[in-house]
């Protein structure tokens, strides 16, 4: 997002929602306790695949590392560092900037179906989700939930406006409405509200919903690039 955009963002009138967070102890007592034993349980069973994947990037893009770390925005505003396997060459970052032109999402996110920074071995785990799987770690430390709300990088969370950043009402999570409702093929907006209808009915039957229609949506990896 460019300095014009984000000045547009800034003096956009900041709408209003009325979010109520679940604060049931018993609710939140159970999703932590699920958390915490299925990404510990998660992260032993995905040894081998860590393994596997780590070797194939490794052999296509020795020099950087297997796993990469970026600082996300968590609950109510907090910074964390959010882990993935690696999916682009190690000078993604750097060049960014020279690709903002080409930028295939509205707001303030950046998304390319033909990202020129993805690998082969990126494409395959992007398509397959296997990429996010070291978030189970963010899970089992606290950073994050199975479900939630997507943590967006710092840069582009701090570009959202205040109606937006209420998305960081509640803890961010692996899986959400997002992404079983078709992911980068939605406009930004529309994320945005169906992270606010996940707040709305935060529950336990709702976690379980969006976590079993997460597998069908991994299988068809709509919108997955």
């Amino acid at each position: 997002m460019d300095a014009e955009s984000r000045a547009a963002v800034a003096e956009a009138p900041v709408k209003t929602a009325e979010l109520t967070v679940n604060e049931s102890r018993t609710y939140k007592f159970i999703k932590r306790v699920f958390d915490i034993a299925a990404s510990a349980v998660g992260l032993v069973l995905c040894i081998p695949i860590f393994l596997v994947i780590g070797i194939a990037i490794k052999i296509e893009d020795p020099k950087g590392p297997v796993f990469y770390h970026q600082p996300r925005i968590g609950l109510n505003g907090r910074e964390f560092t959010f882990y993935k396997l690696r999916s682009m060459y190690t000078n993604a970052d750097a060049i960014k900037a020279t690709l903002m032109d080409q930028n295939e999402m509205d707001g303030p996110v950046f998304k390319m179906k033909n990202d020129p920074r993805v690998t082969k071995v990126g494409r395959f785990i992007r398509k397959t989700s296997l990429d996010e799987l070291p978030q189970l770690w963010n899970v089992l430390k606290g950073d994050m939930s199975l479900v939630g709300p997507r943590p967006l990088p710092t840069a582009e969370e701090l570009a959202c406006n205040a109606y937006q950043r209420q998305r960081e009402l509640v803890k961010p999570g692996l899986t959400c409405y997002w992404q079983i409702s078709g992911r980068n093929d939605i406009m930004f907006d529309e994320w945005i509200e169906l992270d606010f209808r996940y707040i709305r009915e935060q529950s336990i039957r709702t976690d379980l919903k969006i976590l079993l229609k997460t597998v069908e949506a991994v299988v068809r990896a709509g919108g997955a690039y």
